[in-house]
């Protein structure tokens, strides 16, 4: 089983390397899910290639972000050098890149970002040129026992590291809060930040790290191929202790050299250590903090400056940096001279505080051990490769109007105006369907987020990642904005593919114009910014640091849903939308009041755009997403 680390630098991937790594993953200065690593310039990247191979270690380039029309041609180029430098393998996100590269030799492992969660997407892998997946990190190992089960394909999980509160790839808080995509490599961390929600005030969103020590050899037994350390943004002493840990395990290191380096690694970086979701749906947040605090030494009372380090539940010794820390405001820091009763060298009053160590001594050693990174350089660069595309003449007309509901209720208010109905699977289905039949409307079923055991849906469906793409063979499949549609080159064979709400006019605009496919526009509704498996998160609001309100509502599959603070409304914009030949929009009105539901609907009908006065009055606010301003 493959042990890969992280190489966020030329010193993380020496250090990845010494501490006995079989592969490294590491990113461009262009087109990686960490835009803020120091990454690698291509020149970099070969001599990359070259020190790992002269050492028996693979390299495994991402290029695992969403990408643009203007971009699509320096993101193919950009595999076809790393294919002509013998690059071992490369992580893509992005179906309409998968597409353009699909001439090209080099293994293509598809990134956590692609939603790949059950036994179908695997077999969607292996259709689709995809030789590896890296599986959502909400699966359980019970599931994954299952998921896995003759896989035609490589197979990697997460076991170490940084684990995003979202289920992977559907994040879009950051990209429409902030302006920063994370679908882009750009994320702002909102989830770090914190929130005041159910009775509870803290770091809501914030998730431990996950750490697999303990599933090692489960995740052996059922034949996972690859475990990978999450951790680019990190040091380098981190990626050598992270790497050193996993592989002693994982070669049968005695128990107390694995303790020794595990004390360690819990020293150089510590938000708080748990499984993720491998022992089962459990909350993975960490809410008192967000940040690095070293390994957690205990509780203890300090008087006149004076505390007892015998007192804390786990030894120190002298010349351990310290830090000391009340609730989640750090007092401050500094090392141990003595043991014992010791006295801090700062004013602090008197109390009861938390104490970490944040420096050992040993980690010196092990930077010596590192060493000097060698000098990376090749004597070739990427340049982009030309992607022919044909232009198709849309003729402008009214889109069609879609909308998203969840009661029966609002499916009786819009359906005089819908054309289809995406309504969500389970509960009502059957009778919505009746419904839409007696109206000649098209009904959708609106599939779960996640779905790990798998399973089939009879009639049209929607879905939200290419492991669903399977569902529903023989009949329409739709495919939602969670899909990450981003440039004309998406192809997942659907029936309608709604564009990414992180897109501009523009973006959409070209799109339109080299797009083959049925394409669809949100227009209206609050945006989901994340859905969760947090079984700790319940229907109600979060507000944040700003005094933003997010509702939140949990579904009968045990999904948790984290909606904008604003309606997304672009009824001003619907004759240009329409001059695109867009064939449909989409209008989300789930969870909404049925009054609202039937201004909204009769106004997208009439194309009243004077009804957006109203509109907003009953929203208490409006937005225009991404429409009028790109997204980094």
């Amino acid at each position: 089983m493959e042990i890969l680390s992280p190489a966020g630098s030329a010193e993380g991937l020496t250090a990845a390397v010494k501490g006995g790594c079989d592969a490294v993953y590491l990113g461009g200065r262009m087109f990686g899910a960490r835009a803020f690593a120091a990454n690698f310039s291509d020149r970099e990247i070969e001599g990359a290639v070259g020190y790992c191979h002269d050492n028996g270690v693979k390299v495994y380039v991402t290029v695992n972000t969403a990408i643009k029309d203007t971009e699509m041609d320096a993101a193919a180029g950009f595999i076809r050098f790393l294919d002509d430098i013998g690059a071992d393998a490369v992580l893509i996100q992005d179906l309409g890149l998968l597409k353009s590269i699909s001439r090209f030799d080099i293994p293509k492992h598809a990134s956590t970002q692609m939603g790949i969660h059950n036994a179908s997407g695997l077999r969607w892998c292996g259709r689709n040129g995809l030789t590896r997946a890296v599986l959502s990190r909400e699966l359980t190992f019970e599931e994954l026992k299952t998921v896995v089960e003759d896989s035609p394909v490589e197979t990697e999980v997460f076991i170490q590291g940084a684990m995003c509160y979202s289920i992977s790839g559907g994040c879009l808080f950051s990209g429409l809060v902030g302006g920063r995509s994370g679908n882009r490599g750009q994320c702002a961390q909102p989830c770090r930040k914190r929130y005041v929600g159910d009775g509870r005030d803290g770091y809501l969103l914030s998730c431990k790290d996950i750490y697999g020590a303990d599933w090692v050899e489960p995740l052996r037994s059922i034949g996972i191929t690859s475990l990978k350390i999450e951790g680019r943004m990190r040091s380098h002493a981190y990626a050598y202790l992270a790497t050193k840990v996993y592989s002693m395990i994982r070669d049968g290191a005695p128990r107390e050299e694995i303790e020794e380096t595990d004390r360690l690694l819990k020293t150089v970086f510590n938000r708080g250590y748990g499984p993720g979701y491998l022992a089962g749906v459990v909350s993975p947040v960490q809410q008192r903090f967000a940040d690095n605090r070293g390994y957690y030494l205990g509780t203890t009372g300090i008087r006149d400056r004076r505390f007892d380090t015998a007192l804390l539940d786990v030894p120190v010794h002298v010349r351990d940096g310290i830090s000391i820390f009340k609730e989640d405001v750090k007092i401050g820091g500094f090392r141990l001279s003595n043991l014992g009763r010791t006295a801090s060298p700062f004013a602090i009053p008197d109390g009861v505080y938390d104490f970490y160590r944040t420096y050992d001594p040993e980690i010196d050693a092990i930077k010596n051990l590192i060493g000097e990174p060698p000098v990376l350089t090749g004597d070739r660069t990427s340049e982009p490769l030309r992607i022919n595309r044909k232009a198709f003449d849309r003729p402008a007309g009214r889109p069609e109007l879609s909308f998203y509901v969840n009661s029966l209720k609002t499916l009786d208010a819009v359906l005089p105006y819908a054309d289809r109905i995406y309504y969500d699977a389970g509960g009502n289905l059957t009778a919505a369907r009746r419904m839409c039949a007696a109206s000649a409307v098209e009904c959708v079923a609106n599939l779960p987020r996640l779905l790990p055991a798998g399973g089939s849906a009879d009639g049209p469906t929607m879905i939200h990642s290419p492991g669903q793409i399977g569902y529903g063979e023989g009949d329409a499949v739709y495919g939602s904005y969670l899909m990450n549609a981003f440039n004309s080159g998406f192809d997942a064979k659907l029936h309608q593919t709604t564009l990414s709400v992180e897109l501009s006019r523009e973006e959409i605009g070209l799109i339109a114009r080299q797009h083959p496919g049925r394409l669809e526009v949100m227009v209206f509704g609050r945006t989901e910014l994340m859905c969760t498996r947090d079984p700790a998160m319940s229907d109600g609001m979060l507000t944040d640091e700003k005094g933003f309100v997010f509702p939140v509502y949990r579904d009968a599959d045990g999904l948790s849903h984290i909606l904008n603070s604003s309606d997304l409304l672009l009824l001003p914009y619907m004759r240009e939308i329409a001059g695109m030949g867009i064939d449909s929009v989409g209008i989300d009105l789930r969870k909404r009041p049925v009054q609202l539901a039937k201004t909204v609907a009769r106004a997208f009908a009439e194309g009243d755009v004077s009804a957006k006065g109203r509109i907003t009055e009953m929203c208490n606010g409006i937005n225009y997403g991404a429409y009028l301003k790109a997204v980094e």
